[in-house]
Formats: structure tokens, C-alpha cells, sequence
């Protein structure tokens, strides 16, 4: 029974460092991107104290969305800023992106939980913007970040969303990563993404990189296959997981941008 409940632990501590990988310290904000932008705090409902980054759209190109930005699972705000400054550049639209309890200066430790009770107060801050239009907001969700927002959208549904390299569950990644058969049912984090995207009905669109490697495209495909119409997917040629907007370039723009363009 000893020996049961120390692996149990040790287990604990071990899918945490799986499935997290804050960084504390940034090293980039919006501004060394040329972008203007407020560095906003707000707090969740259980008082952890949040950090955030509302960029404002660009009033001469007429965008009235607002992107609701939910990052993977490494590092911070500051890894973001060269696809932040993209999406603004070629969109002109609202962005607001926030760090998850535990990364950067947001307050906490990170758990499954608590990324759920982080994007109700990131939502409800936008909500409480008046250069926000409750009505125009899209989420766009990385790797973690995509289970984060299919979660949020059960309850506070977007006009649309745009999943970037997701997966389809934790379970279903640890059968595929780990060595040992029992790891898919020891999971604590579940991410049941393929469980909630089944309940939505707003606009999705999927990206995946055709070599990525942390998150198979096969995991991309079974949860597009698993949404609801209307929904689109796109392989993303020759990129991987954390260089979509890089390595795919004009065609990941192009597909959001189309994708949004039809929900309008």
C-alpha cells in the first residue's frame, strides 16, 4: 500500500512537469515589436492575481473582432510577441493574451483547474472592455491552449475559434508519449478536448503542422473529425509544432484570415 501511494505521488509530480512548463522571467513585451499595448492585472474567482496584454486594433482598417489568445504550454506572454505583432500586422484586429496562473507574473501554480478558472476572468475582463465587442470575440487556443478555449466556449461561446497543433486529450497523449501502458489511466490533467468540441456549434477552424512531432497530426484530424459543421482543417506543409507561423508563413495567414472572412 506504501509503496502504491508513493508512486501515486511521484506520479503527481511527474505529469505536472509533463503537462507544464512555465517560465517566470519575461524578456519580451509588445513594445519591442513596435506595438502599442496595456499591461493589464485581473483576478480570478478564486484570487490569484492574473497578467495581461490588450493590444487595440487598428481604427483605419475597420476591424471590429477581438482575438482572445489562449498560449501553449511553455514559457510565457513574451514567447508570443513575433506572432502577436503578425496577427496584429495582418489583421488590424483587437488582441487581448494573458498568462496562465504560474507563468510569467501571474500569480499561483499552474494546474488543469485552474487554467479553466484563469480564461473565465480573462473572459470576463474582455466582457468588461468597452473597445470590446461581446459579440466579435474569437478564440484562438495553442497546443494546451486550445483545450483551455473549447472549455471556456461551452459556457461563454465565441463568434468563432481557431485551434492551433491540437490534441484530443491528455489521455490520449500519454498512451501515445510515455513507455508504459497504464499511463493514459494514471492521468490526473484529463483535457477532454474531444469530449466538449462534440457540444459546440460556432465556426472552428484547425491548423496542424504536417511534422509535428509533440502533437501528432492524427490528434488534429480526430478532433476536427469530432466538431460539429461549420468547421474547417488545414494541413500546415513542412512545419512542426511551436513554428507553425513561421515554417507555413503565407498559408497559416491565409487560412485564418479566410476562416474569419467567412464569419463575418
Amino acid at each position: 500500500m506504501a509503496y502504491g501511494v508513493t508512486f501515486l505521488v511521484l506520479w503527481s509530480q511527474l505529469e505536472k512537469r509533463f503537462v507544464f512548463f512555465p517560465v517566470a522571467e519575461l524578456l519580451y513585451t509588445p513594445s519591442d515589436a513596435g506595438l502599442e499595448y496595456e499591461d493589464v492585472r485581473f483576478h480570478t474567482s478564486d484570487g490569484m492575481t492574473l497578467q495581461g496584454w490588450f493590444i487595440p486594433g487598428d481604427p483605419e482598417r475597420g476591424s471590429d473582432l477581438t482575438w482572445l489568445w489562449f498560449h501553449g504550454n511553455g514559457g510565457n506572454l513574451g514567447h508570443r510577441v513575433d506572432e502577436l505583432a503578425q496577427a496584429h500586422h495582418r489583421t488590424g484586429d483587437n488582441i487581448f493574451i494573458f498568462d496562465y496562473r504560474g507563468y510569467g507574473r501571474s500569480e499561483g501554480k499552474p494546474s488543469e483547474k485552474g487554467t479553466y478558472l484563469d480564461s473565465r476572468a480573462a473572459v470576463e475582463y474582455l466582457l468588461s472592455r468597452p473597445d470590446a465587442d461581446p459579440n466579435r470575440i474569437v478564440y484562438l487556443g495553442h497546443s494546451l491552449g486550445a483545450a483551455v478555449a473549447v472549455e471556456l466556449a461551452l459556457t461563454q461561446p465565441p463568434l468563432a475559434m481557431v485551434l492551433v497543433s491540437p490534441f484530443t486529450s491528455v489521455r490520449d497523449m500519454a498512451k501515445l508519449t510515455l513507455p508504459f501502458p497504464p499511463a493514459g489511466w494514471l492521468v490526473r490533467n484529463h483535457y477532454d478536448t474531444i469530449s466538449r468540441i462534440q457540444r459546440l456549434n460556432m465556426p472552428v477552424l484547425v491548423l496542424h503542422g504536417e511534422l509535428d512531432e509533440t502533437v501528432p497530426i492524427s490528434q488534429g484530424r480526430k478532433l476536427y473529425d469530432a466538431a460539429n459543421q461549420p468547421k474547417s482543417f488545414q494541413m500546415l506543409e513542412g512545419a512542426a509544432h511551436d513554428d507553425t507561423f513561421q515554417i507555413a508563413g503565407e498559408q497559416y495567414w491565409r487560412a485564418i484570415k479566410s476562416f474569419l472572412a467567412g464569419v463575418q
